[in-house]
Formats: structure tokens, C-alpha cells, sequence
């Protein structure tokens, strides 16, 4: 046998590069279903259901092109459970010549794959991921000398150099941003396209089966399976996205509403992760539907600068800063994530949505995660070690490479103002304009104090209070410094008082 090739199970592209040069007569390709990888962190049953169903409709897409493939189950009596042992096993048994793997997304997978050559007594050629559009020497290039990375700068570069949305060296619409126009607030009467669900098929019912009997205590439910598990599947998927909810998924971006989880959003997060998606082809095709006319430019533009501009700036930064990123905890945060996180049970209407549609389907859209559960946790401060785990686990799409910038920097601010030039703190009143969660409530989001006041408000001034100094000075958040200096002392212990008590409350783990 001349070469082993290692794929992992968010590299499920036929065009990733440790299956390039493949001979067919004389290369085995290796995927194996780990039980390490299943639990490093408390995963979402239909996270682990999504990844290994994908896996094994990859090996088959694979065995009917020719390609000899060594497949191991998660439930083989011979499992080592963790990946290197795998691999010393294959190897034994296989005796290639090399071991050939694509750079995984994550650093702990990194340090596996750097010593898989001496575990294994093979030599292991680790290449280039080339899935992405900025390169990690290139993001640092591009990173070099700067006082601060702002994803907008960067964003402009991409566009510049994959020709998305211009014309000539200016951008489409004279602008490069049309954020400020897709801030919509709560619409009532609006209606919301149901988006494309995927009915398990046979291979995917195993699966689903498999990880109800091995993963019982893991979060999640399993019955409302529905997401693409090949690449075929998830382009039917992307496509029903463009016809039915691109249009509207600029204006309506940022919307929350209790009655669809969903809204207008592509849904491509999860597919686009796992490699079933390729990120530049997507966002070609979303820009010939403002060319065709069927599309227009604040939305399209919208969806191509979370793929394109922040998808790609997260993964330069991750690479960047690790492994210290992992470590930073810059407002001393030290709190323990609430367990309503995990169950959904308490009081406040809008994250009793959020956690619950997390809970049913692995998903929430962005403006929930960090405005709500985000948002939550930066103002209790809650230790980000913990909250990183928490979005880890609950998310199909989460990887630590996505979720730890967007975690710990954008919604935590934990980084310091690495990726954010503010922290994304907010009130009830910005959860109310955005959403119909506040409606029914048990909490009045326009009360501040006293026992029925919404949790956002006090702890949004006490975070204020707590911090005021750090952030005196920077001039997205110099306002509501000087709002709160200039309150009332009587107010303003009304307010602590009335933080703390929730505080305590999630201290001793009784119900808000």
C-alpha cells in the first residue's frame, strides 16, 4: 500500500487536498467515528447524529467512485476510541508507505495530527486546508502591524480579491456595508418561508438510533432531525434558501421572534463546516441573484459578508491568537454558567426561546446567540471557559475554531477588543424592539427594579457600573458611562441592589 489518507469528519469534500493525487489501484482513505471526538465536550445529540451520518454518506460517495475505503463505526467492537490509536491500528494492518491528512480547524487536533507520524512510525505529510478563501499565512500577513483587526477592512480586502459584488475596483452600490439597512425591527405581520427540512434516510436512521442508545444524557432532541447529510442534499437546501428566503434575509436579519426559529437565514452554517458546501461557490451564486434581479443588494450583500468577511476574519483569528486566546478572560469573569442553559427552564421569555430552539433543533441564528445567551452571560459574567463549552456542545455548526472567537471575543468581549471594538451589551429594550420575546413574559421589559423588572436591565447597569471605568474612553460605549454617572445615587443602588439579587440567584441555582 502506498499512502493512508486521513479525513476527518468536518473535511467532507471530495476536493479536499489529502485526497489529492489519490491513486485508486494502491491509496486506502481512512474516516473513523471516535467516541474522544463524540465527547471532548457535552455535544448535541443531533450534532453528533449530523457529523457521523455525513461521514458515512461520504464513504460511500467514495466507494462507489473506486476509492478503497477503511471505515470504522462508532459502535465496531475493535474501536480504539480515539484517533490516534486508530491509526496505529490501520497502520499495522494497512503498512503504507506515508500517511497523508488535510490541517484540521482545530489546535488540539493540530497536536494530535503533528504526532500521528511518530505514533505511528509512518511519515505523515499534514497539507493546507485550501477550503477557505484567506489563507492562515495570509490572514497574519494581512494582520501584521496593525493596533486593531476590524473585520471590515478585511471583509473589503476579500471582496477585492474575489471579485464578489464590484464594480471594477469600487464596491456594487458605492458601499462596501449596508448593515446599517438590514436592522429591521419586530414585524408582526411578517411571514416567514418555512425552510427546505431533510428526511432521514436509512443510512441516517442508524445513526440516529445509534446515538439515541450511546448518548443518552447528552442535551438535545433527536426527533426533529432534519439537516442535509451530503453534499447534494445541502446544495438542494441552499438553493431553496435563494428562491424562497434571500430576498427578504437583509432586511430581516437580525429579527427574533418566538413563533419561527428559523426566520430568513440560510441555514448553511452546519453543511459549510463539515466541507458539504463549498463558501466562494455559495457566494457566487447568491450574487448572480441580485445580478438576475430576484435579489437585492443589501440582502445579498449581507449574507455574502458572513461567509466571505466574518467566516474567513474568525478562523484568521483563532489561528492567530491560539493557543492563548483560550486563556483570556479580560472583564475577570468568573461566574458558573446558570444550569437553565442547559434545560431551558426559567422565567425570562427570550432565552427560555433561544436555549429551548437550541434544545430542538442544534441551531439558533447569530443576533440570538450573542444578543441573547451572549448577551446573558457578558452581563452576569459568566466564566468564558464555560460558556465556551456550552456553545461548543450545543451547536451543529460549532467548531472551536468558529465558536471560540465568536464566544469569547465578540460576545464575551473576554478578548479584550481583539474582535470586537466594543462589548455587545444590551438591555431589555433592544431585545423587545428586535423581537416578540418580550411579550407574554413573566418580566416587564420597561420596569428596571423591584421583582417583576426584566434580569437585561439591572444587569445591563450593573455591567455598566462594574466596568464603567475600563470603557470610559471608548467611544462606542462613553454614552451610557456617563448615563449612569449621571443617575440618581438612590437609583442607582436600586439597580445594584436589584442585580444582585438575580446574581445570588443564579449563585445558589434557583429559578429566574
Amino acid at each position: 500500500m502506498k499512502c493512508l489518507r486521513l479525513v476527518l469528519g468536518d473535511q467532507l469534500s471530495h476536493g479536499i487536498t489529502a485526497l489529492d493525487g489519490l491513486d485508486p489501484a494502491h491509496d486506502v482513505v481512512m474516516l473513523a467515528e471516535m467516541m474522544a471526538e463524540c465527547t471532548y465536550a457535552p455535544h448535541h445529540r443531533q450534532k453528533i447524529a449530523l457529523v457521523l451520518s455525513a461521514m458515512r454518506h461520504f464513504a460511500e460517495e467514495l466507494r462507489a467512485r473506486g476509492i478503497t475505503v477503511r471505515y470504522v463505526t462508532l459502535d465496531d467492537p475493535d474501536n480504539c476510541g480515539d484517533l490516534t490509536g486508530e491509526m496505529r491500528r490501520a497502520c499495522a494492518a494497512l503498512r503504507p508507505e506515508r500517511i497523508i491528512v488535510t490541517a484540521p480547524g482545530e489546535m488540539r487536533v493540530l497536536t494530535l495530527m503533528q504526532g500521528l507520524g511518530a505514533a505511528c512510525g509512518v511519515p505523515c505529510a499534514i497539507r493546507d486546508d485550501t477550503r477557505f478563501l484567506c489563507g492562515i499565512d495570509e490572514f497574519a500577513a494581512w494582520a501584521q502591524g496593525r493596533s486593531q483587526y476590524r473585520m471590515e477592512f478585511f471583509y473589503r480586502e476579500m471582496r477585492r480579491k474575489h471579485r464578489l459584488l464590484m464594480d471594477g475596483d469600487t464596491p456594487l452600490g458605492g458601499r462596501w456595508n449596508f448593515d446599517a439597512e438590514n436592522r429591521r425591527g419586530f414585524a408582526p405581520d411578517l411571514t416567514v418561508p418555512p425552510p427546505r427540512r431533510s428526511t432521514p434516510d436509512a443510512v441516517t436512521k442508524t445513526v440516529l438510533d445509534l446515538v439515541a442508545k450511546r448518548f443518552p444524557n447528552h442535551v438535545g432532541a433527536l426527533g426533529s432531525f432534519a439537516y442535509p447529510v451530503t453534499a447534494a442534499e445541502a446544495e438542494r437546501h441552499f438553493a431553496d434558501f435563494l428562491h424562497t428566503r434571500l430576498p427578504e434575509f437583509g432586511d430581516w436579519q437580525d429579527m427574533m421572534s418566538a413563533d419561527a426559529p428559523f426566520m430568513f437565514h440560510a441555514l448553511v452554517s452546519a453543511p459549510l463546516n463539515l466541507g458539504l458546501l463549498d463558501p466562494l461557490e455559495i457566494c457566487r451564486r447568491a450574487e448572480q441573484e441580485y445580478h438576475a434581479g430576484r435579489a437585492p443588494l443589501n440582502a445579498v450583500e449581507g449574507f455574502i459578508r458572513q461567509i466571505l468577511g466574518w467566516r474567513e476574519f474568525i478562523r484568521g483569528i483563532y489561528w492567530l491568537h491560539m493557543p492563548g486566546y483560550a486563556t483570556l478572560n479580560a472583564l475577570n469573569a468568573h461566574r458558573n454558567l446558570p444550569g437553565f442553559y442547559w434545560t431551558g427552564d426559567t422565567a425570562m421569555r427570550c432565552m427560555k426561546a433561544a436555549i429551548g430552539q437550541t434544545l430542538d433543533y442544534a441551531y439558533a441564528h447569530h443576533i440570538q446567540r450573542l444578543m441573547i445567551t451572549g448577551n446573558f452571560a457578558l452581563l452576569a459574567g459568566i466564566d468564558p471557559d464555560q460558556v465556551d463549552e456550552w456553545y461548543l456542545a450545543v451547536y451543529a455548526d460549532a467548531y472551536e475554531w468558529v465558536e471560540m472567537p465568536n464566544t469569547r471575543g465578540m460576545a464575551l468581549h473576554a478578548d479584550g477588543g481583539i474582535v470586537g471594538s466594543k462589548p455587545y451589551a444590551a438591555s431589555g429594550a433592544y431585545i423587545n424592539r428586535m423581537s416578540n420575546y418580550c411579550r407574554g413574559c413573566a418580566y416587564d421589559v420597561k420596569q428596571a427594579t423591584g421583582p417583576n423588572a426584566c434580569p437585561f436591565n439591572a444587569l445591563y447597569w450593573d455591567f455598566i457600573a462594574r466596568h464603567g471605568e475600563r470603557f470610559a474612553e471608548n467611544p462606542r460605549m462613553a454614552m451610557p458611562v456617563r448615563s449612569w454617572h449621571k443617575m440618581t445615587t438612590d437609583k442607582q443602588r436600586a439597580l445594584r441592589a436589584r442585580a444582585a439579587d438575580l446574581l445570588s440567584h443564579i449563585d445558589q441555582g434557583t429559578k429566574i
